[in-house]
């Protein structure tokens, strides 16, 4: 560890930290909303911020790639003028846990390839991530250590970590450089401050396990092998086809393309919206032909976009175990209870012994 990375914060300078963020630019962090569900908004006091806090409904991704994002507007009145549109604004946002920093980057990865998504890269630009390191699980959802995402690594720009009495804060860009150096709540952090953080570390191993039966490095061959597994036509059954899977999802990022005129007919604007592949539209073509028309085959589709597509193309899982499928189901389809199902329904010996 570089100890010129990293800093010190007392608790009890926590809100004067933010409140002095908010002064300067728009801040958004979580927001409790009732019934045990949270959102990401912009606060106008410290007080508004609930930093111990379950994944909120929709993760944070929405500032970088928002559920509905025109992108140019028309006008044929005189002649044809098309005026290309980009939407961005400067903000901080606070309190993201390593789940969805961890989504992030996976859309960062593939937003980044050909075609560039030129809009989410300038928006990117222009956001500052704190994140918040989370020390213990925050529900039965998650499963966050099975996929890595349990502990931060990189794509953010401040890092806290709570350590009892004040928290250890990671120093990882040059804009986390210039926000500490703006703010008079920090201290250097020595020797004991390390001793501690390793001691945490230490702690979570014991907390966070490995929440589905098999190590993460056998799903892609496990996702193969189970192409025709019983699992699928029993999720068929019970799965709705409402798409809250995906809509909650912090690495899914397929989207539609629409386009609104006016009442005279002779201008508009075309615009993307957020858009799912467990919904029936999504896979139609041509001649009214559905490629995907069975619900087992959208959720077939689903788990091989997570651990199997992107692993062959990027050398990532676009899962980070953060929970919002299972916990946002309404048919209760437990993304863990699947996994564990196709492993047990699998006549491989090398997942029979991880049972």
């Amino acid at each position: 560890m570089k100890t010129e990375q990293y800093r010190i914060m007392e608790k009890s300078s926590i809100d004067d930290f933010i409140n002095s963020l908010i002064a300067s630019q728009k801040v958004i962090g979580p927001v409790y909303k009732g019934f045990n569900n949270y959102t990401f908004e912009e606060i106008k006091s410290a007080q508004e911020m609930s930093l111990n806090y379950i994944p909120t409904i929709i993760p944070p991704k929405k500032y970088f790639m928002p559920q509905k994002e025109t992108i140019l507007e028309f006008d044929t009145k005189e002649t044809l003028h098309v005026e290309p549109v980009s939407e961005y604004e400067e903000l901080i946002l606070f309190g993201i846990h390593t789940c969805d920093i961890a989504g992030l980057r996976c859309l960062n990865v593939v937003l980044s390839d050909e075609p560039k998504d030129i809009s989410y890269l300038i928006r990117k630009r222009y956001i500052t991530i704190i994140g918040l390191e989370c020390n213990t699980y925050c529900d039965e959802y998650a499963s966050c250590s099975f996929v890595g995402a349990h502990v931060p690594t990189t794509g953010y720009d401040l890092m806290f970590t709570d350590l009892g009495d004040y928290f250890i804060v990671h120093i990882h860009s040059s804009k986390g450089m210039d926000i500490v150096k703006q703010a008079n709540t920090f201290k250097p952090a020595d020797n004991s401050d390390f001793e501690a953080l390793k001691a945490l570390r230490e702690k979570k191993d014991k907390i966070f396990n490995n929440e589905v039966p098999t190590e993460r490095r056998y799903l892609p061959d496990l996702i193969d092998r189970s192409w025709n597994a019983s699992v699928w036509k029993e999720l068929e059954q019970k799965c709705l086809g409402c798409g809250n899977c995906t809509s909650v999802c912090p690495t899914c990022y397929c989207f539609d393309i629409k386009e609104d005129v006016d009442f005279t007919l002779k201008a508009g604007e075309r615009y993307r919206v957020w858009f799912s592949c467990q919904l029936d539209p999504f896979a139609k073509v041509a001649g009214g032909i559905d490629f995907r028309r069975e619900r087992s085959a959208r959720q077939r589709h689903r788990f091989y976009r997570k651990f199997r597509y992107h692993i062959d193309r990027y050398g990532m899982f676009f899962c980070t175990g953060c929970g919002r499928c299972s916990r946002t189901c309404m048919a209760k389809i437990n993304l863990k209870e699947v996994l564990t199902a196709l492993i047990k329904e699998s006549e491989t010996k090398i997942w029979r012994k991880w049972l």
